[in-house]
């Protein structure tokens, strides 16, 4: 009998509740580093393959911010981004920064139909640290 591709393991629980509880998405060294946390011993492979398995099961979905692929969870809405010049750390924007609405035709006769917003700049935490 071979085991089922979907079967939960203690390992895939920790990586989706890391992707879960994250500010925003996380890019795989800081998923490997936030699991071992819980799980010392966990490989880069394994991560690699249940970030794979959580994409194809359509629980997460890749974002591309600056050349690097980042994972979150799906189901989020309309949402944008948020990456820190000095930290490097990328939070979830609940809110749209841009009103363009899907059909909206840009000058020139471009349709919207839809948009990605990265904001950059300095998250609240390097932003004080500054300031002190």
């Amino acid at each position: 009998m071979t085991a089922s591709v979907s079967r939960s393991t203690r390992q895939r629980d920790v990586i989706a509740r890391v992707l879960q509880d994250a500010e925003g998405p996380l890019a795989v060294t800081d998923v490997l580093d936030r699991a071992r946390l819980d799980l010392p011993a966990l490989g880069v492979a394994t991560v690699y393959r249940t970030l794979k398995l959580l994409t194809e099961q359509g629980r997460i979905h890749p974002v591309t911010l600056d050349g690097e692929t980042r994972y979150e969870p799906s189901g989020k809405g309309h949402h944008h981004h948020f990456s820190c010049t000095a930290c490097g750390r990328v939070f979830t924007l609940h809110t749209c920064p841009v009103s363009l609405p899907r059909g909206t035709v840009y000058p020139g006769g471009f349709v919207i139909e839809a948009h990605e917003v990265t904001l950059y700049g300095r998250c609240p935490d390097c932003a004080g640290a500054n300031s002190a």
